[in-house]
């Protein structure tokens, strides 16, 4: 990708967990020129070699293709998680949205996108061993996000026959968490409201045990450099990222030294459908019932292809979140700015 001047990348989403990662990242790259990030509001923070364009990805008044004109690449990461409770408003921005990035990208004619896929993407899969990229990606149907990264899955598939010249990368991350995130984070998952202060090992006499809740986790910043490596490489088609060990019940009792307790799953499920009635809670119980399924990842692909090595483990990722979370830490963009309540 790189030339004799350096690269122009274009980021969208680029003010969120991930893209702030991306943008930093690219800023310092002496082979990348400039980066224009995309996102709905301006921030005050503006990294070297970086310019900002206001764009909102659901409006289809947007002049996406302008904003693409010269680009070497566009790294897509925008993404809205809410409101769960209208799937339709995240379908406007996720799935319609990211066509239109699709349509921008071939019609500024810009050699190679870089999509951010999901774990989510997968079908229920294997908790015992992990799966490598040729695992279908057919989502869990009842939850909105698995539906709409499932679903731009396929899109990609007919963009790519249709525009064989344009490299496309699609990153398939698990749970992606860094310390500055965890405001965001909380406030899309656990709630405006849910006290940071609460995040204590000590706090916790026990850690229910679902049956399973087997997951993968990845420091955000692990995630950008893999971005990275992909606009350097000439790769096509997806790549698992993800950092080892899984986390479960065993593992994360061993952390906060708290005993794991059987949960049965309908339990839990009762409990977190409740509170996403009731509207105390922004994760719906569809995401719940993915995330029970969701197979583990094989990434070696990327080790090869990319030389790709995540530099934090697991549970270092969850335990700097943790971190994050009881100090309101986040950064100086609209969606990551910090808050401590509680």
């Amino acid at each position: 990708m790189s030339s004799a001047t350096g690269s122009k990348v274009v980021v969208t989403g680029a003010t969120g967990n991930v893209g702030t990662s991306v943008v930093r990242l690219l800023s310092e790259d002496p082979d990348v020129a400039s980066v224009r990030g995309l996102a709905r509001r301006i921030p005050d923070w503006l990294p070297r070699e970086t310019e900002w364009t206001a764009v909102d990805l659901a409006s289809d008044r947007a002049d996406l293709a302008a904003a693409f004109v010269d680009a070497d690449a566009v790294v897509h990461l925008a993404w809205a998680f809410q409101p769960t409770h209208d799937p339709a408003a995240t379908w406007r921005t996720n799935v319609l949205g990211s066509i239109r990035v699709f349509e921008a990208v071939a019609a500024a004619r810009v050699p190679v996108l870089v999509h951010a896929s999901s774990v989510g993407a997968y079908s229920p899969g294997p908790k015992d061993h992990a799966v490598d990229e040729s695992w279908p990606t057919h989502g869990w149907p009842d939850a909105a996000y698995c539906r709409e990264k499932a679903y731009l899955e396929r899109t990609l598939d007919t963009f790519e026959r249709d525009h064989p010249g344009i490299r496309v990368v699609r990153m398939r991350p698990a749970f992606l968490f860094k310390r500055q995130s965890a405001s965001e984070q909380r406030r899309i998952f656990g709630g405006r409201f849910l006290p940071g202060p609460v995040a204590r090992p000590e706090l916790l006499p026990f850690l229910p045990d679902i049956p399973g809740l087997r997951v993968q986790a990845l420091h955000t910043d692990d995630a950008a450099e893999a971005y990275r490596l992909a606009l350097r490489t000439e790769v096509r088609g997806p790549f698992n990222l993800a950092a080892g060990p899984a986390l479960d019940a065993e593992l994360l009792g061993e952390m906060f030294d708290a005993r794991p307790v059987r949960l049965p799953r309908t339990a839990a499920r009762s409990a977190i459908a409740a509170a996403w009635g009731l509207r105390l809670l922004p994760a719906s119980p569809h995401l719940f019932d993915a995330v029970l399924r969701l197979p583990l990842m094989d990434c070696t692909r990327a080790r090869v292809e990319l030389g790709w090595h995540p530099q934090h483990t697991a549970p270092e990722v969850l335990e700097e979140f943790l971190l994050g979370l009881r100090a309101g830490e986040g950064e100086a963009t609209e969606p990551m700015r910090g808050r401590k309540v509680g």
